[in-house]
């Protein structure tokens, strides 16, 4: 059932960024999966996913997943994910793509630690040199005194 959900979290957190950017969106990391409670059969499954932030041509997407039991009318948290999507043209070169508003305090929150979870894929994956990490090192105070 894992791989399969995942499957259903990449369509549906594709689904908010393209409708979000208004464009053809491709997949570009998958992060901080956490799974939770697992998902039993017959339990009624519901994926939410929301664009916490946009970059020049990037969205970072939280997706939740929420399982029910119908004959208890239980609802509990199953999973979550971060997924990152680039906005392309017709030709698949990376497009801008509008800003992104938070509303709630959830949405807030989610905004404001979207640039560290990005400095922390973009160092990992390479793309960015540790000493940049103006938002990574600003928690972690690497400076020396």
């Amino acid at each position: 059932m894992g791989g399969k959900l995942m499957h259903w979290m990449d369509i549906v957190s594709a689904i908010s960024a393209q409708k979000h950017s208004n464009r053809i969106v491709v997949t570009a990391s998958v992060d901080n999966v956490s799974f939770g409670k697992p998902i039993q059969l017959g339990n009624v499954v519901t994926l939410n996913a929301k664009v916490t932030r946009a970059f020049s041509s990037s969205m970072e997407v939280h997706i939740k997943v929420e399982a029910e039991d119908i004959p208890s009318g239980k609802k509990f948290a199953s999973n979550s994910a971060f997924f990152t999507f680039v906005a392309v043209d017709q030709s698949g070169r990376p497009i801008d793509v509008p800003e992104a508003v938070p509303e709630t305090d959830e949405e807030k929150e989610l905004y404001a630690g979207a640039l560290r979870r990005r400095q922390l894929r973009l160092v990992l994956a390479g793309r960015m040199e540790p000493d940049e990490a103006t938002e990574l090192k600003s928690i972690f105070n690497f400076e020396k005194e």
